[in-house]
């Protein structure tokens, strides 16, 4: 099992950042990518963007591209999402999750419960 709490959301206003984080436990090493999701009301679910635990390697949704940001600390066993200028767009509820690698993003395993990100226009 892995557990994975996350933190950091609030309220920004459109153009401004926001950095969440992810504090993972348990056997991470099951979970070969650790990554971001987010689902807006009245939306499905949606990948945003993930990263290896050996290698750094990225990948991001195109909606975010060149704006967020997806870095770990393997010594805290932590992963981080900075999100720069932010749009009302961005406005979800973001979940961080443990898993494998897909074909452009991953697949979640284990989830966090979620923190909220709300960009007021």
């Amino acid at each position: 099992q892995v557990q994975l709490v996350e933190s950091g959301g609030g309220l920004v206003q459109a153009g401004g950042s926001l950095r969440v984080s992810c504090a993972a436990s348990g056997r991470t090493a099951s979970s070969d990518a650790m990554g971001w999701f987010r689902q807006a009301p009245g939306k499905e679910r949606e990948f945003v963007a993930r990263i290896s635990w050996s290698g750094g390697v990225t990948i991001y949704a195109d909606s975010v591209k060149g704006r967020f940001t997806i870095s770990r600390d393997n010594a805290k066993n932590t992963v981080y999402l900075q999100m720069n200028s932010l749009k009302p767009e961005d406005t979800a509820v973001y979940y961080c999750a443990a898993g494998r690698f897909t074909r452009g993003g991953m697949r979640g395993d284990y989830w966090g419960q979620g923190t909220q990100v709300t960009v007021s226009s």
